[in-house]
């Protein structure tokens, strides 16, 4: 099964996970694209779809969500996977959850979803960037749980390998450790 692994990113930082769930999902035997959800243009020979997008203001990018848009219909015919990279400071919580996020996994009856601290860099932000990270006073820092992302990509091969093998097991969130 080829797994489609695809994430908006306006900086490069949400991309950069999306590389690092591709290298892991690899590294388990799963055969991974990693590619642009703007260059997607349909998700045929793809048996399973990784979806992710920076978040910005409480929002998932525009890339991410017309994506959710475009493929709608495939994506209810697969397993997909949703993440989404911010906030920085604090750990993410429940309500750290985008509401495109949360519409899409309804929408599309997704398998699991995570939300994955941020990066925020001063020099590749703009000044409005720049003046919205003062006003908020979000700190300029790397909060991304690179162990979290490459255990949550491990599950994902888990519960896709299984499945390949025909031996159904609970989606990634509840996939107990001793499940190979």
């Amino acid at each position: 099964m080829k797994v489609l692994v695809t994430a908006a990113s306006k900086h490069g930082a949400t991309a950069e996970i999306g590389d690092v769930i591709g290298a892991v999902l690899a590294s388990e035997g799963v055969e991974v694209e990693v590619r642009q959800p703007d260059d997607v243009g349909g998700l045929v020979g793809y048996g399973a779809v990784v979806l992710g997008s920076g978040v910005y203001a409480g929002h998932w990018l525009k890339p991410a969500k017309a994506f959710v848009d475009r493929h709608v219909s495939a994506l209810r015919e697969r397993p997909v996977f949703l993440f989404s990279s911010g906030p920085v400071g604090e750990p993410p919580k429940e309500a750290d959850i985008p509401a495109e996020m949360r519409a899409a996994a309804t929408t599309i009856y997704a398998a699991d979803q995570r939300v994955f601290g941020g990066r925020i860099t001063g020099s590749q932000l703009g000044p409005f960037e720049k003046l919205i990270v003062r006003v908020v006073k979000a700190p300029l820092a790397d909060d991304r749980p690179w162990d979290e992302i490459a255990d949550w990509a491990k599950e994902i091969a888990r519960y896709l390998n299984a499945d390949e093998l025909g031996r159904r097991v609970a989606p990634p969130a509840t996939v107990p450790a001793e499940v190979s």
